[in-house]
């Protein structure tokens, strides 16, 4: 235990990158996971909260690999703040989510709307419709959905990418 620690003390830029891609990587196959070996189909904001993993993981591996090899700290920390604003902006999407699933307040008409609007065109309306609807949970535990549990793995992440831009800011300027 004491390795670890030690390894987050000596080099902050470096553990936060590594937390980021391995934690990232772990939720994406969580996300397949569930959808493949579970069989529970994601829906239209699902699929959307699922693009920050796509961009913050291999932009964390590159992150690791700078600071493993003597990156300059403006990259780093432009890195880091670019991983935390991602993570940020998807934590409010996945909060809008879980909060769509608790009916707090109305999803997007296409996940969550009214099945039976149709309007006068009755085939383009059947064309537009999801299956899959976002105002439902699929899955909760301990009173959480994946949703929420989303909610929380990306503000964590943001915070872990916070912490690293903090360190390569602190890291002295090669010259």
């Amino acid at each position: 235990m004491n390795d670890y620690s030690a390894l987050l003390r000596r080099d902050p830029p470096l553990a936060a990158a590594t937390i980021v891609a391995v934690v990232g990587l772990a939720a994406i196959g969580g996300f397949f996971f569930f959808q493949y070996v579970m069989g529970y189909p994601p829906c239209p904001l699902c699929l959307q909260e699922r693009l920050a993993y796509y961009t913050a993981v291999p932009l964390a591996a590159l992150m690791w690999l700078g600071a493993s090899h003597g990156a300059a700290r403006k990259v780093l920390l432009l890195g880091f703040l670019v991983i935390a604003g991602i993570m940020l902006w998807n934590t409010g999407l996945a909060g809008y989510h879980a909060g769509v699933e608790w009916k707090f307040w109305a999803g997007p008409q296409d996940c969550s709307g009214p099945i039976n609007s149709f309007g006068n065109n009755l085939l383009k309306s059947l064309q537009n419709i999801s299956l899959v609807r976002c105002d439902q949970a699929a899955f909760r535990f301990l009173g959480l959905s994946l949703a929420g549990y989303d909610t929380l793995l990306s503000l964590g992440l943001a915070l872990v990418a916070l912490w690293g831009a903090k360190g390569a800011y602190d890291r002295p300027a090669q010259d």
